[in-house]
């Protein structure tokens, strides 16, 4: 089997403007927020959401707290962790 070139040209084009559209999909989505599930690690909503946009941590002797957020153009998601494990969660649309 020959592949022509003009054919092998269009091909690699293809792959490369398809792995481009892919990696431009953001995480931070409804779909991935419906995933996240109370007593989840952070490790576990980071593997789900990537890195957090931002997050804070505090703690009073035995207990600690972390609020964390991802955000895109679109969409905040907004988690709290208590003694490291997801207890609340809020997903809202930035308009």
């Amino acid at each position: 089997m020959i592949i022509r070139k003009p054919t092998l040209l269009k091909l690699t084009l293809a792959v490369a403007l398809s792995a481009f559209l892919f990696g431009c999909v953001s995480k931070i989505n409804q779909a991935n927020y419906d995933k996240i599930e109370n007593g989840m690690t952070m490790e576990q909503v980071e593997a789900i959401l990537g890195k957090a946009t931002e997050a804070k941590t505090a703690g009073i002797g035995p207990l600690s707290g972390t609020s964390a957020a991802w955000s895109s153009d679109t969409v905040t998601i907004s988690i709290k962790f208590v003694n490291g494990k997801v207890q609340l969660k809020s997903f809202t649309e930035n308009k």
